[in-house]
């Protein structure tokens, strides 16, 4: 096993190639998750909280719209350098899989917040209202109502996310994040190594067509069963 792990392919060992993998595949996921709890969180604020929601609050709207349309204007690669004493801060380096994940999640959340809101918008008032007329809190519309009746759309909504975050994450490996971009980088660019470089363009595309797919199959189920 060791010695298959040794061959080379375009001069670089299917080891490299696992291991890079991974990284991707660990950046993605952690960031994935923690960016979608707050999103999601962000996104309740937003429908909640709006003119006319269920809870209408103008000041948090305002404060929690303004820190999304803030950080969706700044490029990834410039949050990834900016963020860097806040990311040694809180993970104690800047280079590295694990370090890459600050930046990420902060890069992620606000673009799955309103995608999401966006989402959720879409369910009709007066399924709300009928909620509230029989007698539902706050948070039983939104644990019954509100999002089983968006959860495929939200579904689309985190598959657009991540193939945003797959891309975001090729870029960490820019400043050392490793992973799929890293490999294109030092060991395809730099190495003037144009074969790696389509590689890892080929891995990507099978990797968002793959997550598309997923996605849309999910969504499409969970929308028969409403």
């Amino acid at each position: 096993m060791k010695e298959y792990l040794k061959i080379k392919i375009f001069n670089i060992t299917i080891e490299r190639l696992f291991l890079n993998g991974g990284q991707t595949l660990y950046m993605v996921g952690w960031s994935l998750l923690i960016g979608t709890l707050i999103g999601l969180a962000l996104a309740l604020i937003l429908v909640i909280c709006r003119k006319g929601g269920l809870a209408e609050h103008p000041v948090l709207y305002n404060i929690v719209s303004f820190y999304i349309n803030i950080v969706r204007s700044i490029p990834f690669v410039i949050l990834l350098v900016t963020l860097m004493p806040l990311t040694r801060a809180v993970v104690g380096t800047t280079i590295g899989s694990t370090a890459a994940l600050v930046p990420l999640v902060i890069y992620i959340s606000p673009y799955l917040a309103r995608l999401i809101e966006n989402s959720l918008l879409e369910v009709t008032p007066g399924i709300l209202e009928a909620a509230q007329a029989m007698g539902a809190n706050l948070w039983q519309v939104i644990r019954y109502f509100l999002i089983p009746e968006t959860l495929g759309s939200i579904i689309l909504a985190l598959t657009t996310g991540t193939i945003g975050l797959l891309g975001a994450s090729a870029m960490a490996g820019y400043v050392g994040g490793g992973g799929v971009g890293d490999l294109a980088l030092t060991y395809g660019y730099e190495k003037m190594n144009t074969p790696l470089m389509i590689l890892t363009v080929v891995i990507l595309v099978v990797l968002v067509q793959l997550l598309q797919l997923t996605g849309n199959r999910i969504a499409g189920k969970l929308r028969q069963h409403r």
